[in-house]
Formats: C-alpha cells, sequence, structure tokens
C-alpha cells in the first residue's frame, strides 16, 4: 500500500486488526520494509497489535529523494568525521514526520513506535518533536547522536561506506558479507541473509539512499537534550556485542530518557534474529500495556 506522507510517498503494509492498538515499526539505514521480519510481525499481532511497517524515504518504494546537483557523499562524510556539519538532502526530523504522516493517513492519533538502529534515532525524534503522539518508545540497537557514545568498531566501518554491487550476485555476496560483520555471532544464518538480500534487491535497489541516510544521521547531532525531557514510557534494548552501533549508545540513552528501562541481550549484535524474538517481543508488549495502565 502506498500513501502521501509530508509531501512525499510512502509504501507501507500493515498486519492485524486496525482497531487494535497501533504499533508503528522504524527501520535502519538502507533497510526495507522487509527487514521487520513477517514473523516477528506476526508475533505482535498475536500479543494484540495492530502492526504498520514501512519504507523510509530514499528505500525501497517510497520516494527517492532527488540532489541536483549529486552530494559527494564520501566528501561529506569526511566532513562530519572531522567534526564539521555535512550538507545532508534532509535530516532525521523530516524522516520522523514522514512517520507522523502515515499514521496521519492511516487516522490514527496515538501509537506505540519501536524503532531500530536509524529506525531508533528516527522514533526518539518522534518523540520529541510530536510527543502527544506517542504511546510507548522502543528504542533498539540505537544511540543518541552523541559523539562519544555508540561509535562503530573500525573494522565494521565499510558496512557504512561501501557501495554495495550493482549486479544481483554482488549486492547479495556484499550484503550477507556485511551482514556476518555486524550480526549476532552465534546467531547469523546466512541462507536467511542471502534470502533476504535477494528480496531486496529484486523490490528496489538504490544505493544513493543509503548515502543520503547516512548523511542524514551525521547532520542531526545529539537528541539528548530533547530525551531528558521526555514523558514517555520507553525500553531501550541493546546487544552487549553489537560493533556497528556499540552498546555505550543504548546505554547513554536509557540514561537520558527519565525513567527508561534498559534491556542488554547477551550475544547479540547488530541485527533481530529468531532467537532473541520471544523476548523482544514480550518486553514490548510489557511496556505496551504498562502504557497503557498509566494513560
Amino acid at each position: 500500500m502506498r500513501t502521501s506522507s509530508n509531501g512525499i510517498e510512502i509504501e507501507y503494509e500493515t498486519f492485524g486488526n486496525a482497531e487494535d492498538p497501533p504499533l508503528l515499526l522504524v527501520m535502519g539505514l538502507g533497510a526495507q520494509l522487509l527487514a521487520w521480519d513477517v514473523e516477528f510481525c506476526e508475533s505482535m499481532v498475536d500479543r494484540g497489535f495492530f502492526v504498520i511497517r514501512y519504507d523510509n524515504r530514499d528505500v525501497g518504494l517510497s520516494t527517492k529523494i532527488d540532489v541536483d546537483p549529486p552530494l559527494d557523499v564520501m566528501a561529506e562524510v569526511m566532513k562530519a568525521l572531522a567534526g564539521t556539519t555535512p550538507n545532508a538532502p534532509y535530516l532525521l526530523k523530516d524522516m520522523a514526520a514522514d512517520g507522523m504522516g502515515l499514521l496521519d493517513a492511516l487516522g490514527i492519533a496515538r501509537a506505540h513506535i519501536v524503532g531500530a538502529s536509524m529506525g531508533g534515532m528516527i522514533v526518539q525524534t518522534m518523540a520529541i518533536d510530536y510527543p502527544e503522539r506517542v504511546l510507548s518508545l522502543t528504542s533498539i540497537m540505537s544511540t543518541t547522536g552523541d559523539a562519544d557514545v555508540g561509535q562503530p568498531n573500525p573494522e565494521v566501518l565499510p558496512v557504512l561506506l561501501e557501495r554495495a554491487p550493482d549486479d544481483r550476485e554482488g549486492f547479495i555476496a556484499s550484503q550477507v558479507a556485511g551482514s556476518r560483520m555486524i550480526s549476532s555471532p552465534e546467531h547469523f544464518d546466512e541462507v536467511r541473509s542471502a534470502e533476504m538480500a535477494g528480496a531486496s534487491f529484486d523490490r528496489c535497489y538504490y544505493p544513493e539512499g543509503v548515502g543520503h541516510q547516512l548523511l542524514a544521521i551525521m547532520a542531526s547531532g545529539s537528541r539528548s537534550e530533547g530525551l531528558r525531557d521526555l514523558d514517555v514510557n520507553t525500553l531501550v534494548i541493546h546487544g552487549d556485542v553489537d560493533p556497528l552501533i556499540t552498546v555505550s549508545g543504548g546505554e547513554r540513552t536509557a540514561e537520558v530518557i527519565p525513567g527508561a528501562e534498559l534491556m542488554i541481550l547477551e550475544g547479540m549484535g547488530h541485527d533481530l534474529p529468531a532467537f532473541y524474538r520471544a523476548v523482544v517481543v514480550e518486553a514490548i508488549t510489557a511496556l505496551a500495556a504498562r502504557s497503557a495502565a498509566t494513560a
């Protein structure tokens, strides 16, 4: 399904009964809605939620943002690493507004919001900019934007900075290799990773969007000041061996949001494998129940 939101078009899918409490899922850098696997979505439906997953701008089947002249993404990344704010075609605030516009299109006033990686940054921004729209906040394997926490281990930087190959076979091989570098060491599923990469390539190959989204992250700065002012039931989930957004990012997020619950999952990297699904589903469900009780 597709709808207008914040001046662009957003591709989305829903699961469950629209009369149930809405749960908005926001995915990370370069990842399509497919990255919220169907089993996870159905598990949340089984817990009584109306689940919405969508493609962020510049990925999947949502609107691609034209930049004329094109940005030299690597030059802008180097600028950011040197401490200067890079040029970016949009900010995380714009991506947060996209999600809120999707809720508007669906006639939803308030929702439980869950974000993974960059999606965690986006839902944090949603809670800061639209606090009246948020029933509960779950930030998974994400960070606050503070430069002193959550930084990637140097050996996994190619996952962020290298452009994916243009051919299907090369793309799949590249994605599997990158996923292996950052995923939970004992629970990486190479077959599933290859299937997801193939499905993503077939649905939409658009590597330019990854660079644009990375610059949005780098240009958006720290959210800590805004997060300190939140009054929303919050769950922060992070893996203790995450090499892409290291665990200090999750710890800082929970530290600055008043009353936030921090769940550190032993052995989890920068992914959400099936091994951890049940505990994550139950934690989000419990958070929603607490939020309903205090509403």
